[in-house]
């Protein structure tokens, strides 16, 4: 042991105490992942304390490449003044597209609008229609504020991002990690190939169960899908998000 505290002294400059005692250089912490473990957990810590006050949250998920003139701009726009209209909290990533769309129908209809934006290469920014905004560096910290938050998934036509959501909410309801909880996906048109996907090869080889799809729901139609959000029981168990 002395021959190694000798070793140390005279590679290094000194104890351990020593050496713990020092000035680091200038942002030499800061980038270690020790240190980005105390940025998670103050993300944690800040996201769960600013929604904590949210009830009967409902997620709106769908591309930000959407024009406020496409019908699915107006559709989602719709379905956020439904489900507020209703008594629910409309959550969203708080970007443009169809996360404005549904922030602007929630908002003008007097409720709460959250958006949980992300810092990403290139910067997106928060639409104007929210109450409640907050920015997340990481994204598995948005993802569980998305999930423990919301007591459903409303999924419109979307990319990979919308993809992500979609099928992260379906894995932890087949690995029964939450209950309760359904997905439903606007637009029967733009999800049949997915659907007939699932239901063919994957159904068929028996990668997943008829099972599986006890939660997903289809339709074309805002008010259906508040409709479907409320033969739900308005809380949900959430075991754990974290895999």
């Amino acid at each position: 042991m002395k021959d190694e505290e000798d070793y140390y002294k005279q590679s290094h400059g000194g104890t351990q105490d020593e050496r713990l005692l020092e000035t680091p250089h200038a942002d030499e912490f800061l980038h270690t992942d020790t240190w980005r473990v105390f940025r998670i957990m103050g993300e944690f810590v800040q996201g769960f304390e600013d929604l904590a006050r949210i009830k009967n949250g409902v997620a709106v998920f769908g591309s930000a490449r959407t024009p406020a003139d496409h019908p699915e701009y107006r559709a989602a726009q719709e379905t956020g003044a439904l489900l507020v209209n209703a008594g629910y909290s409309v959550i969203t990533g708080g970007g443009p597209g169809i996360m404005e769309a549904a922030n602007r129908g929630a908002f003008e209809a007097g409720g709460t609008s959250v958006g949980c934006n992300i810092e990403l290469p290139h910067e997106q920014y928060l639409n104007h229609y929210l109450t409640l905004s907050l920015k997340f560096k990481y994204f598995f910290v948005r993802k569980m504020m998305f999930v423990k938050y919301s007591d459903a998934f409303i999924i419109f036509p979307g990319g990979f991002g919308t993809l992500d959501e979609l099928f992260e909410a379906l894995t932890l309801i087949q690995t029964r990690k939450i209950h309760n909880f359904p997905v439903v996906l606007f637009g029967s048109a733009y999800w049949k190939e997915m659907l007939d996907w699932l239901r063919g090869p994957m159904l068929g080889e028996g990668k997943i169960v008829e099972e599986d799809f006890k939660r997903l729901h289809v339709t074309d139609s805002p008010s259906e899908i508040v409709e479907i959000v409320k033969t739900y029981e308005p809380s949900k168990e959430l075991v754990s998000h974290l895999r």
